[in-house]
């Protein structure tokens, strides 16, 4: 089992800079990427940034530029450097992480995120 902690969200105005944070503990050897996704009520998770074990990125091309996503191994925390926020980027933000022994993914309880113009 491994357990999810998001930190970090709040109230910002637009241009301004959030860090999210997720901590990981339990059976984290299994972990293999990570990355965080987002839910506006009424639409579907998307994707926003993942990143696997050796550090390889991926991010949807909105945040592209703004957003930078890291994990320290050593802390077992993954982060969300987001810049240049937009009244858009206000979501719920989830943590995940795919273990891979056994294969599964897992969630955190979500941080909101909100961005006022």
């Amino acid at each position: 089992q491994v357990q999810l902690v998001e930190s970090g969200g709040g109230l910002v105005q637009a241009g301004g800079s959030l860090r999210l944070s997720c901590a990981a503990s339990g059976s984290i050897f299994s972990i293999n990427t990570m990355g965080w996704y987002r839910q506006i009520p009424g639409k579907q998770r998307e994707l926003v940034a993942r990143i696997s074990d050796g550090g390889s990125t991926n991010y949807r091309d909105a945040v592209k530029g703004r957003f930078t996503i890291s994990r320290n191994n050593t802390k077992n925390t993954l982060y969300l450097q987001m810049d240049s926020l937009e009244p858009e980027d206000t979501a719920v933000y989830y943590c995940y992480a795919i273990a891979v022994s056994p294969v599964r993914d897992y969630w955190g309880q979500g941080t909101q995120v909100t961005v006022s113009s």
